[in-house]
């Protein structure tokens, strides 16, 4: 069991217990025991694709937290939560409501190279501890701004019609004690017809193709406040992590049945599905044998950069080429 489970992960569930999940599976099949991680971290509001590495592509997991990643997500407007989603407290409202056409002429702001600060309520350690758990605590927490790359940015179709009492806005004061007490708006898509470009919009859902280490909740407070509103996450789903994608995603609830079925192997990527983005270098098996010793090969008539060594189509090793020397960056013992 070397390779990738994509789960898609539901709403109020944190990627460790996704990665439990495909542990029971693993033994309720009788399976031999092999490592199990996560290739990035998704809050448990959040939905959507959560890569599962076993075995041998657990070593991949770091390359694939260094990948982008596509989301969609709703900003609804008229307040903004401490955590910059439904879970926290209102600490600002307003009345200003962008137009279609408002939204459309900021977004451009928003895309290539910018600057944002990370959500107070985030996992980034400062002085060692854990930003959520100093804002918990009631400290103040002050976080250092990261620059990030947004690769595109668009409004999704049918989005955002909610009146005011819908959305939580109009009228939503510092007062209110808390969005998480109100229904979860999580949509996997918006439908209807689109809005027109002068219509005054509640909501908003966009997509948003980002770089490693970029923050949705971030960007839906900027993007809101640009637009002289203020706003907060309401749904947040991640259709696409490095190559994997909600096409080869699987529920819970089909893991468990395979699980107990013992058919997880239907549902598994080969390892090298993670690396679907890098060319592949055909071994002889001289050649595996000197990478698996830890050999250096030289005289190699391939492109510069990170490539995935394999012998008869069976991954061996990642490796870096570099003017015709290939060293070994990962190997793999399958």
């Amino acid at each position: 069991m070397h390779g990738w489970l994509i789960v898609d992960k539901p709403l109020g569930l944190g990627s460790t217990q996704g990665v439990a999940a495909v542990k029971r599976a693993l033994r309720d099949g009788g399976y031999a025991k092999v490592k199990v991680g996560h290739g990035g971290t998704l809050d448990p509001l959040a939905t959507g694709v959560l890569p599962i590495a076993l075995g041998e592509a657990t070593k991949l997991a770091g390359r694939l937290l260094d990948g982008d990643k596509v989301y969609a997500f709703t900003i609804r407007f008229g307040a903004e939560t401490d955590t910059l989603d439904l879970e926290g407290k209102v600490v600002a409202a307003s009345e200003v409501r962008p137009t279609l056409a408002g939204i459309e002429a900021v977004l451009p702001r928003f895309t290539g190279a910018i600057e944002q600060v990370p959500p107070v309520y985030s996992a980034l350690k400062v002085d060692g501890v854990r930003a959520y758990d100093l804002a918990r605590a009631g400290e103040e927490v002050v976080l250092a701004t990261r620059s990030v790359t947004v690769h595109s940015l668009a409004i999704l179709p049918a989005t955002g019609r909610g009146t005011a009492a819908e959305s939580g806005g109009g009228g939503a004061g510092p007062q209110e004690q808390s969005s998480a007490e109100k229904p979860l708006h999580h949509p996997a898509a918006p439908d209807g017809p689109p809005p027109r470009a002068g219509e005054v919009l509640e909501e908003v859902t966009l997509t948003a193709h980002v770089s490693k280490g970029t923050y949705i909740r971030s960007l839906a407070r900027d993007i809101a406040r640009a637009l002289g509103a203020v706003g907060h996450v309401t749904m947040l789903r991640r259709t696409k992590a490095g190559p994997f994608t909600l096409a080869s995603a699987i529920s819970l609830d089909i893991l468990s049945q395979a699980g107990k079925a013992r058919s997880l192997e239907h549902h598994l990527l080969p390892l090298g599905a993670g690396l679907d983005d890098i060319p592949a270098l055909p071994l002889s098996l001289d050649q595996a044998g000197a990478l698996r010793q830890g050999r250096v090969l030289v005289g190699i008539d391939a492109l510069d950069g990170v490539t995935l060594a394999t012998l008869d189509d069976v991954p061996q090793a990642l490796v870096e080429i570099i003017d015709g020397q290939v060293r070994v960056v990962r190997g793999f013992n399958l």
